[in-house]
């Protein structure tokens, strides 16, 4: 009985130090202002890898923000962020051009587009009544899905964007 209990703990601890220990991955905190001492969620990589985009309260609301692995820093996003509403659950495309995300600005929740690269905000739930959250966009940034609750059910509501 004594051998049982002993190779019983041998295999726990074999298995605990292998789920510790994972596959040779590392964790890591990076500098340049991914976190904060404020909450940071929904973070969305890139398609290419060069972006990490994610929404923080770290301005005393809830906003956008960008982080550039190759410049390892945050990213100004003009005109995306806005006072008096929060920005929340990021989705960025394949080249971190295009930034679908949801926003309180007209009291209630809606999905917009940010397009970095014009500098500009494109509401596209103009047409729901209800409630929107978690928006996703396509690689080049001309389709958005998001969730929207019309009559008290949820259903999946397809955006295609002119991107020219």
């Amino acid at each position: 009985m004594k051998k049982i209990v002993v190779v019983h703990l041998t295999l726990l601890q074999v298995l605990i130090t292998s789920i510790i220990i994972g596959c040779g991955q590392t964790s890591q905190l990076l500098p340049g202002g991914i976190n904060s001492n404020s909450t940071e969620e929904y973070p969305n990589y890139s398609g290419n890898g060069n972006y990490l985009v994610f929404a923080s309260d770290r301005n005393g609301q809830r906003d956008i923000f960008l982080y550039d692995f190759t410049q390892r820093q945050l990213v100004p996003l003009p005109n995306l962020n806005r006072n008096n509403s929060s920005q929340d659950q990021p989705s960025i495309s394949q080249d971190g051009r295009y930034i679908a995300y949801v926003s309180t600005e007209r009291g209630k929740s809606d999905i917009f587009v940010y397009d970095r690269q014009r500098q500009r905000t494109e509401l596209i739930s103009s047409d729901i009544k209800g409630s929107t959250s978690h928006p996703t966009i396509s690689g080049d940034g001309s389709k958005v899905a998001f969730q929207a609750s019309q009559l008290g059910q949820w259903k999946i509501v397809l955006v295609e964007r002119n991107v020219n």
